[in-house]
């Protein structure tokens, strides 16, 4: 391989690094630069659907697809191992089972759980961060229904307890409120028996959610059995338990939290200055003051100037942040002038289970039920296109109804 080349490599095969790298092999010929993809797994998942997986209403396989699939391997050089560590001074990316250099650099390494120090939460809690932790939250579900009446168990064990009220966690209740009438079924189980309870420490569930957004979600859940606990912070988390205010508990046998999510720890242990976690970008997506490192996704922090806050971290985002970061790259390989990052906010729809969602989209009209739902079929869709065409459409996606 021609070692004149400027070298691109790209961390993590999240959306925000399956999209640059995506787009950089349409901007940029075999001639013009070398790229490289450094990921854990040959697999890139859709983490909009591992709410699905971690409740059991998509198999594991269903949400995942092989990175050689859609990344051609003989454009793009794919290596499979995790990151220790980057020494920015060394351009220099320091693996499990080697190192690689780099003359561009793109962090897109996706999140990690935040517990928020919440005494036993991380040692305690199953949290839905990929596909291998939401096989074992599926699992340990079934494994508690499958038992109860060999083992005559309490009620509590068929209690799942979910942690934090916002977007992961609404959405994989609605797919609970699916799947635990089909358990109580199959395992010869009363429903009235299960319980699926949600606690939230903010006056309501979906912060930032407009009410009538908010009202209609949670008299849907409600209605299908989803108890909440608003106003309820929790202040530990033992093994069959959470404590919440003044010292009540709430009992169960499976105990889910998706209360909160900070950037990748790489990013700390590499030196990077961090905000919450994350490295605040500039306009231009790139880290302070690195003249070749982009930092996109969830390990990042991009400025609302209008609103004077971080825009919310989503799939919508990092796709796009995608498209200025392989743009900018091209740029700066050609002293071209770079771009700043504009957010094109087209709405945002929560998923209340198979049929039913609530939502926004192009930015004010709100969807509600079967057309929300479909809407965010078609959303989903619409990434599958971008990264694989038609084909991956029908290998991978949903019907719209």
């Amino acid at each position: 391989m021609n070692t004149n080349k400027p070298r691109i490599v790209i961390l993590g095969a999240g959306y925000a690094g399956m999209m640059t790298t995506k787009r950089l092999t349409q901007k940029l010929g075999v001639d013009e630069a070398e790229l490289v993809l450094i990921n854990k797994h040959n697999y890139h998942y859709q983490t909009t659907w591992l709410h699905e997986v971690a409740a059991g209403s998509k198999k594991p396989n269903e949400a995942r697809m092989m990175i050689s699939d859609v990344i051609n391997p003989r454009r793009v050089r794919l290596i499979y191992d995790s990151v220790v560590e980057i020494k920015k001074d060394e351009n220099l990316v320091v693996l499990e089972n080697g190192e690689v250099t780099y003359d561009y650099l793109v962090i897109s390494l996706g999140f990690e759980s935040n517990t928020f120090g919440i005494k036993g939460m991380e040692e305690n809690a199953f949290s839905i961060q990929d596909i291998d932790s939401c096989r074992l939250i599926h699992d340990h579900i079934e494994y508690q229904f499958a038992k109860y009446n060999q083992e005559n168990t309490s009620d509590e064990s068929l209690t799942i307890l979910v942690g934090g009220g916002g977007f992961t966690g609404i959405e994989f209740v609605g797919e609970l409120a699916e799947q635990v009438p089909k358990l109580c079924k199959e395992y010869d189980i009363d429903r009235s028996k299960a319980r699926i309870i949600d606690v939230e420490a903010a006056p309501r569930i979906m912060p930032g959610f407009n009410d009538e957004l908010v009202a209609y979600a949670k008299k849907s859940l409600e209605d299908r059995g989803v108890e909440f606990r608003e106003n309820a912070k929790i202040s530990e988390c033992k093994e069959d338990s959470f404590v919440i205010g003044e010292g009540e508990e709430i009992k169960a046998g499976t105990i889910v939290w998706t209360g909160g999510v900070t950037g990748n720890s790489i990013l700390g242990k590499s030196g990077f200055e961090l905000t919450k976690g994350k490295v605040s970008v500039n306009a231009d997506l790139r880290a302070p003051d690195e003249e070749n490192i982009f930092v996109l996704g969830d390990c990042s922090w991009v400025m609302d100037e209008e609103a004077g806050r971080p825009y919310p971290p989503t799939a919508q985002l990092a796709i796009q942040e995608a498209d200025i970061c392989a743009a900018n790259i091209k740029a700066l390989l050609y002293n071209e002038p770079m771009q700043n990052f504009v957010f094109d906010n087209k709405g945002t729809v929560a998923s209340l289970g198979k049929k039913d969602a609530m939502g926004t989209v192009f930015s004010d009209k709100k969807l509600y039920g079967t057309p929300a739902s479909a809407m965010k079929n078609v959303i989903d869709n619409r990434y599958l296109f971008l990264l694989g065409g038609p084909k991956l459409i029908l290998k991978k996606g949903k019907l719209p109804f």
